[in-house]
């Protein structure tokens, strides 16, 4: 049986081969590197195309996940689903994002991380039975990502998560892709032949990770989550990250860093209420501060501004 036209429309984008690496095989390994690189780079080029589909996407989201208990959740497949589970991983030692608020539909599930499990993502009915246990709901968001758009376990997945009343974002490198006709938000990134034919752990995968680091950034940024550029919600889980958690209560509060450390030893590590102790705040107002702007700094720092309980202001 042929290939219907919808079929061969969204196989084009990915599948097809860069004429440069015709012989590529035969090329000395700066020639191999310097195209590797290249057709990467050039890929990026596309992604100013996605600057107002991703904006939007991220303002979506944080209307759904913002004074809810909404989580975010990531569905995909082979390197796809691993780049998603990646990025969703991170937001916990970063930006303090609960584990809880958290889920992970991988095709194959988390054995998939580290080795290939056969006919995973052809697997529709693991797609719904895994997206169940999750009982998606109208506050949580789901971010689906297939450089095809056609993975049937990912687009089973995100329909599955929509039809319970999530919010859906699809990432693909083919604007006429299943995944991308099912989804709130589609966001196509246009990553074009790869140098290695139908490999899309290269320019389709890297546009996956900045697309990625995008959305969940951004969703952060909006949460108030970061402050001025700084990770002012980062776990400072050992003495390193102790030291960089010191050091940015320094810079914006103007004291030393041995005082920024003692503050930040008492906050237990936690930046956004060592600097408002550094500032002169009582342990107890600003604790208050920080749980009524769900740990919006800049917030907390107006509310404590507006009452008088500061001694210094920030420097920034």
């Amino acid at each position: 049986m042929g290939l219907s036209a919808a079929t061969r429309a969204f196989i084009v984008a990915t599948e097809h081969l860069d004429p440069r690496s015709i012989d590529l095989d035969l090329r000395a390994s700066t020639d191999v590197a310097a195209l590797l690189i290249d057709s990467q780079r050039e890929a990026v080029h596309t992604l100013s195309e996605c600057i107002a589909p991703l904006a939007a996407a991220i303002d979506a989201a944080v209307a759904r996940l913002r004074a809810t208990d909404g989580r975010l959740i990531y569905a995909g497949a082979g390197t796809s689903g691993r780049l998603a589970v990646q990025d969703g991983v991170e937001l916990w030692p970063t930006y303090s994002w609960p584990m809880d608020r958290l889920g992970f539909v991988l095709a194959g599930g988390l054995e998939a991380m580290v080795g290939s499990v056969e006919g995973a993502e052809d697997d529709t009915l693991a797609a719904q039975t895994a997206m169940a246990a999750l009982e998606p709901g109208g506050d949580d968001v789901v971010i689906g990502v297939a450089a095809s758009g056609s993975t049937p376990f990912t687009v089973e997945a995100v329909r599955w998560a929509r039809a319970a009343g999530a919010l859906a974002i699809g990432l693909s490198s083919n604007d006429t892709a299943p995944l991308l006709q099912g989804v709130d938000h589609p966001i196509c990134l246009r990553s074009g032949p790869e140098m290695v034919a139908g490999s899309t752990r290269l320019a389709a995968g890297t546009l996956q990770k900045i697309a990625l680091n995008t959305l969940s950034t951004g969703i952060m940024v909006r949460l108030g989550r970061v402050y001025g550029g700084r990770m002012v919600s980062m776990r400072s889980s050992n003495q390193k990250l102790r030291r960089r958690a010191a050091a940015m209560v320094a810079g914006l509060c103007g004291v030393t860093a041995e005082e920024g450390l003692q503050v930040v030893e008492r906050a237990e590590g936690d930046v956004r209420l060592a600097s408002l102790l550094a500032l002169g705040a009582g342990e107890a107002a600003a604790r208050d501060a920080l749980r009524a702007t769900d740990g919006n700094l800049r917030e907390a720092l107006a509310s404590l501004r507006r009452d008088g309980l500061l001694v210094r202001d920030f420097r920034v």
